[in-house]
């Protein structure tokens, strides 16, 4: 299932246009902070989704039947980019276990690329429902790479993915791959790549953009 959440015009529309501007995305702590919000909005629409339980709550006066999560969630993220989404969907989640994956794009002379895994730390995912976020789902690579991989750690019971903006050919691309099993929440949808794999629109580097640029190697 796919979730576009600027389609209603909430507040998420707006901060992903911030995002976009290249006036406004100059100042990086307003471009974390608006990663941030839209991973804090996409935690709540996801937060509906997860199986519940009921429990004995003893208040000052008495004592109530409350819902409570069946079982927390792993959130996890792919560096550096997912680092401001990833404290969104964990102000929310503030519970919840943590996996972290190093993956990035290792470009070859003709323009190509492939995706490079150096790093991964993740608890047992059995039976738990796992959160991936990374700002930008462009071609797919990366999500389907860093998914295959967290898969090694255990089967979970849902899998959802957390972006500010995805392309139309990365999300067919993740969809195909993981099927019914999985959820996309996206701040927004682009439908044109470019023949190096950025998104247009888009937004530019995330990364760069919210940590400072980078020296490749």
């Amino acid at each position: 299932m796919v979730t576009n959440l600027s389609t209603n015009h909430s507040l998420i529309s707006n901060w992903v246009s911030e995002l976009r501007s290249t006036e406004i995305q100059t100042d990086r702590m307003r471009f974390r902070k608006n990663l941030e919000r839209i991973a804090e909005t996409i935690a709540y629409e996801i937060s509906k989704l997860l199986p519940y339980e009921t429990a004995e709550i003893q208040t000052p006066l008495g004592t109530h039947q409350s819902k409570v999560l069946q079982v927390q969630p792993v959130v996890a993220t792919i560096f550096r980019a997912g680092l401001p989404m990833h404290q969104g969907l964990l102000n929310y989640f503030d519970k919840a276990d943590n996996a972290f994956v190093s993956a990035y794009r290792k470009h070859h002379r003709d323009g190509s690329f492939e995706i490079k895994l150096e790093y991964l730390s993740a608890p047992s995912l059995d039976g738990r429902p796992l959160i991936l976020c990374d700002p930008m789902l462009a071609t797919g690579a990366s999500l389907v790479t860093a998914i295959t991989a967290l898969q090694n750690c255990g089967t979970p019971s849902q899998i959802h993915v957390a972006s500010a903006i995805a392309a139309t050919v990365g999300i067919e691309y993740v969809m195909r791959e993981f099927g019914e099993k999985l959820y996309i929440w996206c701040g927004d949808i682009d439908d044109e790549l470019t023949a190096k794999g950025y998104i247009v629109p888009g937004l530019g580097d995330a990364g760069d953009l919210a940590f400072g640029p980078k020296t490749q190697f």
